[in-house]
């Protein structure tokens, strides 16, 4: 994701959908319309987005996703693909998705451009403290981007927990739905919490609150990747 401008297709700047546009259209010979299970941030990576698509044409299965692979750039890949069942949807049959953030507390180098590198230390037992807060349905106004303010705040957090992985802390959260920017303002107040600057128990405070204001600061994108989308 890091040379992207997010999944979707804007007027200016690359995308994951606007690649996958250019590739279908040539290997079908066909205009199709490819829809994501939802949109990541510019510099968000993703290992298991989902998409689906229409098409007329009788292309072997696995010859559209061979034939992807051969016009898609370097930094796209499509791992799977299948046919569909009747009344699919890659965005609202959705169940949940997971995604995971990786911290660094150090320089990064090899890795540079997928974790988040952060020069002093961090209690990884706060840190757990305050992401135990979070599980269940809340409304996350507080740990969104209000610019427009969404439908609905609502959210329901199955998982959320950090752990520590070869020299790293990860941070993974599946949930129903996430709102714009949602993880990465999360993990930006948890490492306060971390970081001593605020306190486990401000979590809640701040659920309750919906004060975007008084929450921590939006974690960089590169650290952030879509793990998975589930379905029924």
């Amino acid at each position: 994701g890091t040379d992207f401008d997010g999944w979707q297709i804007q007027a200016e700047g690359r995308t994951v959908q606007g690649e996958l546009s250019r590739a279908l259209r040539t290997l079908l010979r066909e205009e199709v319309t490819v829809i994501g299970a939802g949109r990541t941030d510019a510099g968000t990576h993703a290992l298991g987005q989902v998409a689906h698509l229409l098409t007329t044409g009788d292309l072997p299965i696995e010859r559209i996703r061979r034939g992807l692979n051969g016009l898609l750039p370097p930094d796209v890949a499509v791992r799977e693909a299948a046919e569909a069942p009747p009344g699919f949807h890659a965005r609202y049959s959705a169940r949940s998705k997971r995604y995971r953030y990786r911290i660094r507390t150090g320089k990064a180098a090899l890795d540079r451009r997928q974790v988040w590198s952060i020069d002093h230390p961090l209690s990884l037992v706060a840190m757990q403290e305050a992401a135990a807060c979070l599980a269940g349905p809340h409304d996350f106004g507080a740990f969104c981007c209000q610019d427009p303010v969404p439908a609905s705040l609502r959210c329901r957090v199955d998982h959320c927990a950090w752990r520590t992985e070869g020299g790293e802390l990860v941070f993974e959260i599946e949930a129903d739905r996430f709102l714009r920017h949602m993880v990465r303002i999360l993990v930006g107040t948890m490492v306060q919490v971390g970081g001593g600057r605020r306190v486990p128990e401000s979590l809640p405070v701040l659920l309750t609150s919906g004060d975007r204001a008084q929450a921590g600061p939006t974690a960089p994108a590169r650290g952030l990747c879509l793990l998975w989308v589930d379905y029924p």
